[in-house]
This record gives structure tokens, sequence and C-alpha cells, in this order.
């Protein structure tokens, strides 16, 4: 059983022995066969411990798995309902319906529920809200890696490169920072091999800025870069905390009289959007960013039309 949800225990206070020994099998099978991240394992573990909490009220016990596939529309509608008054946003409501019907599917391929009350169940309506990149030139700006935000050189050259990789390359900070020595970028290279979400790999094109931007880094970094350990390493030589990197990016900004959303991540949504509008096509940038969805990445198509009308509001004689 997967150490991310150890604490499976936690939920024999709102579940039944027969339920609990399904979940933990559920939970296995999204870490060892789906491969999700730990990060996902833990949301979708949480959330389901607190739709058993509500079924646990809701059925005056705690529930077994004859009360799970005895459920109907409604009482997942009770539970939307419920945490709606303690304040959840749609996004989290969201994002907590699909964790349970995931287990339902599971279930449901087993022969031991019918999911289809949970499918009968609208999510909330979400307020799309559009990823804000910053503009290539304040990208290039955020990159250069020569404004002395650092009391130390090899800091300011090790945050240089880390920004450089997201933008230059489309990276997840975390995908940035769980790079290795021997997985370092080399002046020359053209290509790099990323771990991404749910430890998927993918091979993303290197530009020699990136190269260089890493290659001065490891020059002036004060402690050895080995093979297997951290590529990007903190002041006293340990794992870089991407905290590091958000706050190095909010003195950038603020030098720069850049909006609060210009963000390390902001680099990545900048990558995408920038290639976009030089005439990349979807399914490449798909790839590029490790989406594994089309979808995820069709709303990159969205900024730029929006970038177009604005364009068009501004410039047209008959405004």
């Amino acid at each position: 059983m997967s150490a991310t949800h150890s604490d499976t225990d936690s939920l024999l206070v709102t579940a039944q022995p027969d339920l609990n020994q399904r979940v933990g099998q559920w939970l296995d099978h999204l870490s060892d066969e789906r491969r999700l991240s730990d990060k996902t394992l833990l949301a979708y573990e949480r959330d389901l411990r607190q739709f058993l909490r509500f079924l646990t009220n809701h059925l005056g016990g705690a529930p077994c798995l004859k009360d799970v596939a005895d459920l109907r529309p409604a009482d997942f509608r009770g539970f939307l309902a419920s945490r709606r008054r303690q304040g959840v946003q749609s996004r989290s409501l969201a994002r907590g319906l699909a964790g349970i019907r995931s287990f339902l599917k599971f279930l449901e391929r087993r022969g031991e529920v019918n999911a289809a009350a949970s499918a009968a169940v609208r999510p909330p309506r979400q307020s799309r809200s559009l990823p804000k990149p910053v503009s290539s030139r304040d990208a290039v700006e955020l990159t250069r890696g020569d404004m002395a935000m650092e009391s130390e050189a090899w800091i300011e050259a090790r945050n240089a490169a880390v920004l450089t990789l997201l933008y230059g390359c489309g990276l997840r900070i975390s995908e940035a920072l769980s790079l290795t020595g021997s997985m370092a970028p080399k002046p020359g290279t053209r290509t790099m091999r990323i771990i991404g979400k749910g430890r998927k790999e993918r091979i993303v094109p290197i530009l020699p800025a990136v190269c260089d931007a890493v290659a001065l880094y490891m020059k002036l970094c004060p402690y050895p870069v080995t093979a297997d350990g951290p590529l990007f390493m903190g002041a006293r030589g340990g794992p870089l905390n991407p905290r590091l990197i958000q706050l190095a990016m909010e003195k950038l900004r603020g030098a720069l009289g850049l909006p609060d959303t210009a963000t390390p991540h902001a680099l990545r949504h900048s990558f995408a959007t920038h290639l976009l509008a030089g005439g990349g096509d979807l399914r490449t940038i798909q790839e590029l960013l490790g989406h594994a969805s089309l979808a995820s990445t069709q709303i990159y198509t969205e900024i730029d039309s929006a970038h177009l009308l604005s364009a068009y509001d501004k410039a047209h004689p008959r405004r």
C-alpha cells in the first residue's frame, strides 16, 4: 500500500471495515496503476474522508459498502449543499465530487455498486479564469539574472536558471526542482528528459539560453552537484525549497513593477501562450507541457483570442 495514504486508519471512525478496505484498494489503484501524484492522492483521500463523515451524520452511523451502493442523487446533492454552507467554493466542490465519482467507478468496475447516482449530479458551475501570462519582454527581464536582488552571486544565478527553465521549457516549478545533476542540460544538448505529474516522462527541447543559465549557476555554486543529487540547492546545500523561488519572484516583480499575477507558474503560462502566438500547434504544446488532455491546453487559445480582441478594440479607427 502506498505511503501517501498511510493515514487511512483515520477513516475508521467514519466507515465500516468493508468500506475501509475498498478505500485502501482504491488508493493503491490510483497510486500504482494510474500513477497519480502524491498531492493528487492526498486531495482525493481528503475529499472522500469528508464525504464519509457526511454520510455518518446523514445515515446515523458509519456507512458500509451496501450503504454506498444504495445512495441516490439526493444524497450527493445533500453533501454538496452541506459543503457549500461551510463556505467551500465551486472549484473545490467540483474536485471533491470528481474524487467521489472516481471511487464509485472503481467499485462499479468490481461489480459492487452502480455509479449512476453520482453521475446524475451536476458539478457546481465554475467561473473560468484564464491563466495570466507575462509579456515576452517582461519574461526576458525576469530571467536575466543580473538585477543584483540577492546577496550572493551564485544564488542570483540559481534563481535565474530556475526561472529560465520555467519560461524556456515550460516546466512546472516542481519539475525544475526535481532535476538531478545527471539530468542537467549541458551546452550543445538539444533536449532534456523531464519527470512530470504522475511520474510521467516527456522530452522537451532546450534553448541555448537555458543551457547557459544552468551552466553559470553550476560554475558559481559552492556545493558539488552530484549525478544523483539535486541540481538546484539551497543556501546550506540541501534541496531547494520552492518557496525561495516564489520569494525571489516577488522581489523581481516588485523591482520591475509587475502585478501579483507574475508568479513562477505564470512563466509556464507565458511559454505556452507565446508559442501559440508564434504559430505553434496545440498538440505540440500539449506534449511540451505534459498535459494529459488537450482540453487543458486549449485554454491558451482563449488567452490568444482575448489578446487579439483587446488589440482590435484599442486600434480599430471606429472604436
